[in-house]
């Protein structure tokens, strides 16, 4: 424990090392006066100014006393709406006003603009100058020559200098406009010009004096120019605080030194500018509460920096605890975790950051928190794979894991000395006959003295089905007991209760195997020594299939069963907390009558029945050696189907089950619990997680590709792309530690998991909404015929739209290059998969590629055509038999 300890402080320092290591520090020029003017805007929240954002005197007011410590005058956009309140307001704390005239197409409003700015010009002294229009020829809200005469119109009714607010293009194409006005009032904006940050200032200066090379002798004033403190990167154009900060104390420097007249926009933050992007509220120097974003002397650093770095260290040291309750991890081990736990650390401190540096309307705050809700059990299920992937590849082997009867963990196994007798129940519904036969064939060669078997046949009244089964029970003597049972309610459950009524008064020990099972004559005699230990009330050992030959699809599919039991199921053994799935499953009697006996309220009535026993104190164990193989689904409609069940079954499990989850509630360990909490989420809230986000993030493409607001950010996106690194990785490396199946099974198996993704998650929707579904049979045993219909449409339809949302998104973000689009991009290709995988399979079906007749043909011939094979010629019917040649061979 010592060394874990140690381990966890060795990962806790390391991460405190690199925060200080990479701890932004930039170094820029001091600036201790005051700034010659800034923009300034009254506006507060996230209300447009038209529709509710009525600024107040005393807001006013305290904006102006916070400004006169910063500069010397302010640079007005309208003169209307409660804007006309700071002229006076300003003269009383010494700060000069350019006044604007907010012009567009609207007449009646830019009328009464325009009279307002006049009458602000003769009123207030402190009033140095008139900007009619703000980019308004930019927009295309006026003619160039209406603007002028605007201008004209203006200029005859005061005597302060008039002029018009453009982007400096607009200036240099136009000179009759520069001509008209007193002074040049040009923006500059080099991050909407694409520039990066380290150019925006020598681009200022150049656009500078180009307009003085252009006007000579005429006044020109740079009226905007800044930096967004935030948002999201236009080409080489990348926001951010510290950007912000060095670019306008550079650019400053510069202004002063070659006396360049500049307005620095703006004064503070207006998040009701979200419609301008991502970065349209952050161009303050202040941020919305009026508080200075960063300081003008010493050098550029985060404030807050190590309060983050906090909140890091802080989450990720609780993250590491539960290392502490682990049984026995190793250094490696825990050295990972820890490593996971501090990273998810440093994301929450991100998020943390986002949050608290950021302004939200409503969509976007709402989309955020359900972006964050769905996040948190996602970096749940990573985190609980990537404990499963170190306990695996760096933690001890498994203790209590039987192989061929014996295990380190348990003090009897594999030793019978005592034979407790065994009643073998095989419940049928419509199986076909001969596939029965096989079972009980199989079952009649068991080498153990003591059992019995009771088949019954439930709701089959077609005597094709259960004449011959009957027969051969009789054919293979007094141990096989036959019941047709008619009528039978509660599914499989039902007709497993009539089974127990006429289950031998002396059996202690009930097993349970699918009718399509052949067990291994050793089964018996290796498994039941475990029950010796009268804590034990269950004894499960994996499924298989014989058939996996079938077609490369039931080959993949072969697969990806194998994965749940060589993994999943060796790892909950170690907790105690295996899930009873039916087939290959030993029962204490006594631990079953405890448990309630089977009930038929959910259609997995064998994982239920499971659970109970263990909440009940039982002891329980599993083996991953093959004692039995039964038959794959005859098709992937039956394949999905089997996954829907099992699916809508384990949500209805929860349901009945999660109030015994509660402390006190049942002899659950806080292992089990966590086991069987973390297995949940890990299939079922993986799966409907992944469905839900990518409808989200499919309703959110045009909002991102057509609207130009409300991107998702990184901590949102690049969370996605690390929970399925991780789910690959998972995949990926347990199965090559832990499946001993050939690389391209493994490829095609991690196929089939993921196509089943929308199976799952429309099985746990439907488990919201209703209470029971009739039980559906697995079709098996070559008897059911593949379905017309194409077994995959929603999934292409849905597939193809994260496809398409990719490319839109692509295309659209072109111009920009605005790197989070891109990423989003691929998170919706990410998101793409498990439906096309699902698209690949059904296609696959109905392939000539599905039969390896077609591969083993394929090879003959490649090797054929390129020689290493001899090829053997065609002859004619009557001939002589066929001369093989060898097609090197020169031919004379």
């Amino acid at each position: 424990m010592r060394a874990v300890v140690a381990v966890l402080l060795f990962v806790t320092a390391v991460h405190a090392g690199l925060w200080g290591i990479f701890r932004d520090k930039e170094q820029a020029p001091d600036f201790t006066g005051l700034l010659p003017s800034v923009s300034y805007a009254p506006f507060e929240g996230t209300a447009h100014p038209d529709v509710d954002n009525i600024p107040n005197a005393d807001k006013i007011r305290a904006d102006m006393k916070k400004l006169s410590t910063m500069t010397r005058a302010i640079r007005l956009y309208s003169s209307t709406g409660g804007v006309e309140m700071v002229p006076p307001i300003a003269a009383e704390f010494g700060l000069k006003v350019t006044v604007g005239a907010w012009i567009d197409k609207n007449a009646d409003r830019n009328e009464r603009e325009i009279q307002s700015a006049i009458n602000l010009a003769k009123r207030n002294s402190n009033v140095i100058g008139i900007v009619v229009g703000n980019e308004t020829i930019y927009r295309g809200e006026q003619k160039v020559d209406d603007l002028i005469e605007l201008i004209k119109r203006v200029k005859k009714s005061v005597n302060v200098p008039v002029t018009t607010g453009e982007i400096w293009n607009i200036w240099r194409d136009n000179p009759q406009l520069a001509y008209s006005v007193d002074f040049i009032a040009a923006h500059v904006l080099p991050y909407w010009e694409n520039f990066s940050d380290t150019q925006a200032v020598d681009q200022a200066v150049y656009i500078y004096q180009l307009l003085r090379d252009k006007f000579p002798g005429k006044r020109i004033m740079i009226a905007e120019f800044g930096w967004p403190s935030q948002g999201y990167n236009l080409r080489n154009a990348d926001p951010g605080p510290f950007e912000q900060a060095v670019v306008l104390r550079n650019f400053v420097s510069r202004a002063e030194a070659i006396g360049m007249e500049y307005n620095i926009v703006e004064a503070i933050d207006q998040p009701w500018k979200f419609f301008e992007g991502g970065v349209g509220p952050y161009w303050g120097i202040l941020n919305a509460a009026r508080e200075p974003k960063f300081s003008w002397t010493g050098p550029v650093v985060n404030e807050n920096y190590w309060k983050l770095a906090a909140v890091a260290l802080l989450v990720g040291i609780l993250l590491s605890l539960p290392i502490l309750r682990l049984n026995r991890p190793t250094v490696m081990q825990s050295l990972v975790l820890s490593a996971a736990a501090n990273g998810v650390g440093a994301w929450v401190a991100t998020v943390f950051a986002y949050w608290t540096d950021h302004y939200f309307v409503f969509g976007s705050a709402f989309a955020l928190t359900l972006g964050l809700i769905l996040l948190v059990p996602l970096v749940l299920i990573a985190m609980a794979r990537i404990e499963e992937i170190a306990a695996i590849a760096l933690g001890r082997s498994p203790r209590r894991l039987l192989v061929n009867g014996h295990s380190e963990g348990l003090a009897v196994a594999g030793n019978a000395t005592t034979f407790p007798k065994v009643s073998i129940h095989i419940p049928a519904y419509f199986e076909p006959p001969e596939m029965l036969k096989q079972t009980l064939d199989a079952i009649s060669r068991l080498d153990y003295p003591n059992f019995e078997c009771v088949v019954i046949i439930n709701n089959t009244p077609d005597p094709e089905f259960w004449q011959p089964i009957q027969d051969h029970c009789r054919a293979l003597g007094e141990r096989f007991k036959f019941i047709n049972a008619e009528q039978v309610k509660g599914f499989k459950a039902g007709a497993l209760r009539i089974a127990m009524d006429r289950t031998a008064a002396d059996a202690e020990i009930i097993g349970i195997i699918d009718a399509d099972y052949v067990v291994q004559p050793n089964w018996l005699k290796e498994l039941v020594p475990v029950f010796a230990d009268p804590r034990v009330g269950l004894m499960q050992a994996p499924q298989d299939h014989r058939d996996g030959d079938r077609s490369l699809m039931h080959y993949i599919m072969n697969g990806e069963y194998a994965g749940f039991f060589d993994i999943g199921m060796v790892q909950r053994n170690e907790a105690n907390a295996i899930i009873v799935h039916g087939t290959m499953c030993l029962i204490r009697r006594a631990a079953m009558d405890m448990a309630g006996g089977w009930a038929g309220d959910t259609i997995c009535e064998d994982t239920d029945l499971g659970l109970a026993i263990i909440e009940h104190g039982w002891l329980t164990h599993y083996t991953n050696t093959r004692y039995g193989h039964g038959l794959l689904p005859d098709t992937y409609e039956a394949y999905k189907k089997q996954r829907h069940r099992w699916a809508y079954g384990g949500f209805q499990i929860v349901k009945k089950h999660w109030r015994r989850f509660l402390p006190g509630a049942s002899r659950l360990s806080p292992d089990q619990r966590r086991e069987f909490t973390l297995g949940w989420l890990n299939w079922l809230g993986a799966e409907s997680l992944g469905v839900l986000v990518a409808i989200l993030n499919l309703i959110w493409v045009p909002i991102v590709a057509f609207a130009d607001i409300a991107i998702p950010d990184k901590i949102l996106t690049l969370p996605i792309i690390a929970a399925f690194v991780v789910s690959l990785v998972h995949f990926l490396v347990l199965y090559r530690l832990r499946v001993h199946i050939k690389a391209g099974q493994m490829l095609g198996a991690m196929i089939a998991a993921m196509s089943v993704q929308w199976t799952v998650s429309r099985a746990v929707a439907q488990g919201l909404i209703t209470e029971h579904l009739p039980f559906a049979r697995t079709s098996k045993g070559g008897l059911s015929r593949m379905s017309i219909e194409f077994q995959a449409f929603w999934e292409a339809v849905i597939g193809v739209l994260l496809l398409v949302g990719a490319v839109v998104l692509v295309v659209m973000n072109n111009s920009k290059q605005v790197r989070e689009i891109y990423v989003f991009a691929a998170v919706l290709v990410l998101e793409s998969l498990p439906f096309l995988s699902a698209v690949a399979i059904a296609t696959l079906e109905t392939s000539r590629l599905n039969a390896f007749a077609f591969w083993r043909n394929s090879a003959v011939r490649t090797a054929e055509l390129i020689g290493l094979r001899p090829v053997t010629m065609p002859t004619a019917i009557g001939a002589s038999p066929p001369v093989t040649s060898d097609i090197h061979r020169e031919v004379n």
